[in-house]
């Protein structure tokens, strides 16, 4: 296991993994080039694959007012949503910093909870190296509605 700012997982090379997830890591690094990030010039690319084995990917959009902007793992989820998958097998995100891995925002890691636990597989645009973790690692107490009222 590797830390990574309170992210833990294990750090694979790409070429180890699964071709699917090879090609998933690859679609969200495209994705990342659409990126419209004016304000803060972070790109951020996710992609997710469906249990189906539909793929999904996404891309950070900001706007002046900052709150109404969207997370490139949303943006991906919704994209899904909107074509009535809501079943994931695992997620990736592609964002550049040198000296460390990106993980999905607070944010991101609720929204993508409502659907269930994923691999989460974390790089940068080199893509050699990969964190592989859980969206359960990253978020192991997320929020749960229930409807107690009978």
């Amino acid at each position: 296991m590797t830390s990574t700012k309170n992210v833990t997982g294990n750090i694979i090379k790409l070429k180890n993994l699964d071709a699917n997830i090879q090609k998933l890591i690859h679609e969200a690094v495209e994705a990342r080039t659409f990126a419209y990030c004016p304000y803060s010039k972070f790109k951020v690319g996710a992609s997710v694959l469906c249990e189906d084995g539909t793929l999904y990917r996404g891309c950070n959009i900001e706007n002046a007012c900052y709150n109404v902007g969207i997370c490139a793992e949303r943006c991906a989820y919704s994209k899904a949503l909107s074509e009535g998958k809501t079943k994931y097998q695992a997620v990736v995100v592609v964002a550049q910093q040198e000296d460390r891995f990106t993980p999905p925002c607070g944010a991101c890691r609720q929204f993508m909870s409502e659907f269930g636990n994923v691999d989460v597989y974390i790089t940068k645009p080199g893509y050699e190296d990969v964190l592989v973790t859980s969206l359960n690692e990253l978020l192991p107490f997320q929020f749960e509605f229930t409807n107690n009222q009978g």
